[in-house]
């Protein structure tokens, strides 16, 4: 009877341990849940994963950009053949990326083939068809142009870019990506410093031909490229008349006058060089103080003056090898 009571006894003991284990495991299991479940915040609010992404489409550039500077490769990406005649970037997008149409208007069943976990988006061209992705899977749309003047495209640009890192879970590596480029910012900095510029007055533009004449986008103070600039220790004096949204004013050629003393930065396409054509000649262009000093500064077609951490470095690299070694 005493042993039949000792055997119980252990019985007891065994089926309470066995349930504690069990308990825990279940408490451990859950908590890795919640740990790898994400919350990302977009223009169309918050859109939860559970778990980090691994199979992510992008419908636009700056998106691309930003997975191969977390060292992602997109499973899927939109205008793949155009990007890489503006996007000028290292690392590059390997063959396995899929074509998934165009950033205006993607190819639906593309992207379904894929199975992604995640579909990025911009507001401009995927907001009416939000409905549809969803279907196929979470998508988190962005606004890479805010309405709120407080808000300066630079400073979206790195809310978007940490955004997504936590998407795929990869924040540390998007700190090191920042970090980086910061120190980049304090070495062209000194570049500029030594290289004792006449002025450091600057404006920063982007030319091509209107339907009426030649037409200059002048970059504005909260653009991208222009806190790039003021962060290697140039001035831009482009002061708008009212708040440019998507961060550039458009001038003529009389509108650069008031700026002609100025270092001129411009970057045109090969294909539409209005200096060399429209512009070659023309009284108010030649007389321009900036030009008549040789202090225009061509950046090269293959610059880009959008994006994100990558094509900022790749930015602040032209800027100041021109500037330099003029």
């Amino acid at each position: 009877m005493k042993r039949l009571s000792i055997y119980v006894l252990m019985l007891a003991l065994f089926t309470i341990m066995l349930t504690a284990c069990s308990s825990d495991e279940d408490k451990t299991e859950d908590t890795g849940t919640k740990e790898k479940a994400v919350t990302i915040q977009g223009s169309n609010g918050e859109v939860t994963l559970d778990k980090p992404a691994k199979k992510v489409v992008v419908l636009e550039w700056t998106y691309a950009e930003n997975l191969l500077a977390l060292g992602i490769q997109p499973a899927g990406m939109a205008d793949i053949d155009l990007y890489g005649d503006y996007v000028n970037i290292e690392p590059q997008l390997d063959d396995s990326v899929v074509d998934v149409g165009g950033r205006q208007e993607p190819n639906l069943e593309a992207i379904a083939a894929l199975e992604p976990d995640l579909i990025i988006g911009v507001n401009f061209r995927h907001d009416a068809m939000l409905a549809d992705l969803e279907l196929i899977a979470p998508t988190v749309i962005f606004n890479p142009y805010p309405e709120d003047e407080s808000i300066d495209l630079y400073e979206e640009m790195e809310t978007t870019f940490n955004e997504m890192a936590k998407a795929v879970g990869k924040e540390d590596q998007a700190k090191e990506v920042l970090a980086d480029l910061e120190k980049v910012y304090e070495e062209k900095a000194a570049e500029v410093e030594a290289a004792n510029l006449k002025t450091k007055d600057t404006i920063l533009t982007l030319a091509y031909t209107g339907a009426q004449a030649p037409e200059i986008r002048v970059f504005t103070p909260n653009s991208m490229a222009s806190i790039i600039i003021e962060k290697i220790g140039l001035k831009n004096v482009h002061q708008p008349d009212q708040f440019e949204v998507f961060g550039s004013s458009t001038l003529n050629v009389e509108g650069l006058t008031k700026y002609e003393n100025a270092n001129y930065m411009f970057t045109v396409p090969d294909e539409d060089n209005i200096y060399k054509n429209q512009l070659k000649g023309n009284a108010v262009w030649e007389n321009l103080t900036f030009v008549k000093e040789d202090r225009t500064y061509d950046l090269g077609a293959a610059t880009w003056l959008y994006g994100g951490p990558l094509s900022a470095k790749t930015l602040v690299n032209q800027i100041t090898d021109v500037l330099v070694n003029k």
